[in-house]
């Protein structure tokens, strides 16, 4: 027995600590084909318990996992991706023997998912009592046990180790009935889609569990194995005579009725949610969606209506869309489909929304970014064949120029760079070791107006290609009284680019040069944007050139306001502006709050690249060269933000 001092309990810092199943989920991307026919998968972290701990960390709760993962890629893949999603990864055990559960998934028709389940003799299933730590327990208000791992002695030893910790300690126990009955080896490899097999079995240790909650969630076919009944009604009321618990039963399209008492011979005689219309795209993950959403409303003490309304509009995300917890709402996104609705019955289908979805997901804020811009082509190619020297020199001193950054960084935040595939790709892999916050690429045909992409116009096959964390760069010279032409031509190549953006998950960057090409007012660049923005491109970031005045900046800073105040912000750019005149802009743009800083290139890299392409410096010289230009920049806008 599990003892515990009452007045030694802490303040629990989490709100819910679920144990159970995690793999990677790899999900088909070609919609409406057999698993058979799959050519391409999205890589997604999976399992009930996973899921739900990152659909509640995004609805705002403090989440913990208690699991095992093999010790290798994919297993460092739920950790790290668990970590960043906001989920308190302490229960996370590595395991060395064995490998990380793996689940393929193919959408074949609406409801129709077939999966196998790659989980012989898997990670997650071989957690144990001595992997529930009680001090962790402790820790959170309420822990959730999941059906599967009440399927082996081991794991059935753990999560009930973990109930009677969260008892003594006067925590909440939730019940995820969570049953797959090929888990319970009741149905082949090729029946992971199947929800029913009646089992004895299984019902006897479900039944167990009961007593001990506060709350048990299942669905219709769930609650008939929790029960051993033969009916739904006569399922309820036997799981009330053995818990007082409050209990949910998802009823799929229909939404869900929550019993807090008493089980009428009514079956509709309970709480009811508001319900949300949409169209089923994919069944997989929405219970773990919905009860992320309930949760969040259950451990903040809200009205059970108001918790089944949430868990509703949560499972309705889910299945409109694809993957499980990458699809999970935010509670910003959330909170403006239950203001406002949408008009579209698949809701991956509205742009307010997915929108929303994108930016409240993004990777990790970056409140402060100083870029060191290597991605130029036409000017490094011109000094070359100027001084007749080979192309493959511009690749070695592009590799030259991230020991530069790398050496004023040295691993702090709010550094990056920007560098090109052309000339930059030993440069990128190099980069990748440096730890920068930001890594940026551009896609542009050097000097091009109209645009033009540099590679291929079929922008969409070649982003696919990236690292997800390397953000796309376009510079577009585009001015408010450009040719109506010229700017339709312009906005429909920026318009698609965007658009490929969002579908392949890569952040962008929109850099807009128009004191090139007309007269740069206190309104131009303002109406630029508005332009743009009126189009529905949403840029992560924009990257502007210096202001004629503050006032330019104001207006600048109001239209991003406006239209899309989740935009990461404006960094500036240097157009080979001498450093004291870039520091003296960097002073005009404290009237803008959302410019977070500069991707600088000419004045930092020009004078080294023509030195050093002409042996007149060594290697040593111009990374030194260059670092101290760098560094007198991220000094001096440090300085300007007292950040020093």
């Amino acid at each position: 027995m599990v003892q515990s001092n009452p007045g030694s309990r802490p303040e629990p810092a989490l709100d819910v600590i679920t144990i159970g199943r995690s793999s990677v989920d790899l999900y088909g991307q070609q919609i409406g084909s057999r698993l058979e026919d799959i050519g391409s998968f999205a890589k997604s972290v999976g399992g009930c318990p996973a899921n739900i701990a990152i659909g509640t960390a995004r609805l705002g709760l403090k989440s913990g996992l208690i699991t095992r993962v093999g010790d290798e890629q994919m297993g460092r893949f739920i950790r790290e991706q668990s970590a960043r999603e906001g989920v308190a990864t302490d229960g996370i055990v590595t395991d060395k023997e064995r490998l990380t559960a793996l689940v393929l998934l193919a959408v074949e028709a609406e409801g129709v998912s077939p999966m196998i389940f790659y989980r012989s003799d898997c990670a997650d299933m071989a957690l144990d009592e001595g992997d529930i730590d009680e001090n962790f327990i402790r820790s959170s208000r309420a822990v959730l046990v999941s059906g599967t791992h009440f399927s082996r002695p081991n794991t059935e030893a753990a999560q009930r180790k973990a109930i009677r910790i969260a008892k003594a300690n006067g925590r909440k126990v939730i019940f995820d009935i969570d049953y797959r009955p090929n888990l319970w080896g009741l149905a082949g490899h090729a029946e992971g889609f199947e929800r029913y097999v009646k089992s004895d079995r299984v019902s006897s240790k479900m039944k167990e569990t009961l007593p001990d909650c506060d709350l048990i969630v299942g669905t219709e076919e769930e609650i008939l194995i929790a029960s051993g009944a033969d009916d739904v009604l006569g399922a309820l009321k036997e799981i009330r005579r053995l818990s007082p618990a409050t209990i949910v039963l998802k009823r799929g399209a229909m939404g869900c009725i929550v019993y807090d008492g008493p089980i009428a011979d009514d079956l509709e005689a309970g709480i009811v949610g508001e319900g949300f219309p949409i169209e089923v795209f994919n069944v997989l993950g929405a219970g773990d969606a919905f009860m992320s959403g309930f949760l969040r409303g259950f451990l903040r003490d809200e009205p059970l209506k108001t918790c089944a309304t949430w868990a509703n509009a949560c499972g309705a995300f889910a299945v409109s869309r694809l993957l499980c917890s990458p699809e999970y709402p935010t509670w910003a996104e959330l909170d403006y489909f239950l203001k406002t609705g949408s008009q579209h019955r698949a809701l991956r289908k509205d742009e307010a929304i997915n929108h929303i979805h994108w930016a409240s997901t993004r990777r990790g804020e970056i409140p402060l970014l100083m870029a060191l811009a290597i991605d130029h082509r036409s000017q490094l190619v011109s000094v070359a064949d100027e001084l007749g020297v080979g192309h493959e020199k511009i690749v070695a001193f592009k590799r030259l120029a991230v020991s530069a950054a790398a050496r004023v960084s040295n691993g702090r935040d709010g550094y990056g760079m920007l560098i090109d595939e052309r000339f930059g790709r030993d440069a990128f892999f190099d980069a990748a070791t440096k730890n920068f916050s930001w890594i940026g690429r551009p896609v542009e045909l050097p000097g091009s107006k109209p645009l033009r992409f540099e590679f291929s116009q079929d922008i969409g096959s070649q982003l696919v290609e990236w690292p997800l964390g390397h953000c796309i760069k376009c510079l577009c010279f585009y001015h408010p009284d450009d040719p109506a032409e010229l700017k339709s031509e312009q906005q429909e190549k920026l318009r698609t680019l965007f658009e490929a953006a969002r579908k392949v998950g890569r952040e962008l960057l929109v850099e807009i040069i128009a004191g090139k090409n007309g007269p740069l007012t206190n309104d131009t660049i303002a109406t630029a944007l508005e332009e743009l923005y009126a189009l529905g491109i949403k840029p992560d970031w924009w990257k502007l050139e210096p202001q004629a005045s503050s006032e330019a900046w104001k207006k600048i800073d109001a239209v991003i306001a406006k239209n899309d105040p989740w935009c990461r912000g404006i960094v500036l750019l240097g157009l080979e502006a001498p450093a004291d005149e870039l520091i003296s802009c960097f002073e005009a743009t404290l009237a803008a709050p959302s410019v977070k800083g500069f991707a600088v290139g000419r004045t930092i890299f020009a004078d080294a690249a023509r030195a050093w392409l002409s042996g007149a410096m060594n290697d040593e010289e111009a990374i030194a060269d260059m670092a101290g230009r760098f560094r007198q920049l991220t000094e001096a806008w440090l300085k300007t933000r007292e950040l020093q």
